[in-house]
């Protein structure tokens, strides 16, 4: 069932034209992801999705519900969960203190679930100064997987960490995918994100093209030569 669509998306930053008909679908129960080089606007893309922009031209669908002008309150009470790359908690609250918070406002958190998926015991009490950028991360997820959302954007998500943070990380979109939810990533790091996606979709020239499954993605001759480059592995040797 398809939870987020937007379709034909148009944006203008500064005098130039960034999005000019970008249309991006993101299923219940999949994890689809937004892949391109940096400046292309997959950023921008996002934050139309989960209603922090607003497009010159096209349309959200969310559960649903279009909307012309999104803004990010009324789709999070349809359920969007929106992750920006930076500044997601707050920092005076520690880590139990977060999942305190959720779980006065989502009756039926599963938090004591999440919080040994991410692995994050150690880290209750930690505010988010004192903790590494994985740590974050997988602080991030955990509250997302306490919540529970319908469709989950993340920005970025895997910049920065380290292998195995990134397979907790990655573990935890496929966990959420497995309860139904929507996950929409962007990122550079292909070899890490293409190991949790269901689809893969390019965004490049200010439109986006769905390429499919991971290894069809990867073995796609254009996405190759002017994204990942003529010496790229194979999808074979990825996996």
């Amino acid at each position: 069932m398809t939870m987020l669509h937007a379709d034909c998306i148009a944006r203008r930053l500064g005098g130039r034209q960034i999005l000019s008909a970008a249309t991006l679908t993101a299923d219940g129960g999949t994890v689809t992801g937004l892949l391109g080089r940096m400046g292309e606007g997959k950023s921008t893309l996002l934050k139309i999705c989960a209603g922090l922009d607003t497009p010159d031209g096209g349309w959200i669908e969310l559960d649903g519900v279009q909307y012309i002008e999104p803004r990010l309150h009324e789709l999070a009470r349809r359920g969007l969960y929106y992750l920006a790359d930076l500044g997601n908690l707050a920092s005076a609250l520690t880590v139990r203190q977060h999942f305190d918070a959720v779980k006065r406002r989502f009756s039926g958190a599963a938090i004591s679930d999440a919080i040994a998926s991410m692995q994050l015991e150690q880290l209750l009490d930690s505010r988010p100064g004192a903790m590494s950028g994985g740590e974050r991360r997988r602080c991030e997820i955990g509250l997302a997987l306490a919540r529970s959302p319908k469709c989950l954007i993340a920005d970025e998500l895997f910049r920065g960490l380290d292998p195995l943070v990134c397979e907790i990380v990655g573990r935890g979109l496929r966990q959420l995918a497995a309860n139904g939810c929507a996950v929409l990533v962007s990122g550079h790091e292909v070899r890490a994100l293409t190991a949790y996606l269901d689809s893969v979709v390019w965004l490049t020239s200010g439109t986006t093209h769905l390429l499919g499954a991971p290894a069809q993605a990867l073995e796609n001759e254009r996405f190759r030569r002017e994204y990942l480059g003529p010496l790229t592995p194979h999808a074979s040797s990825l996996r």
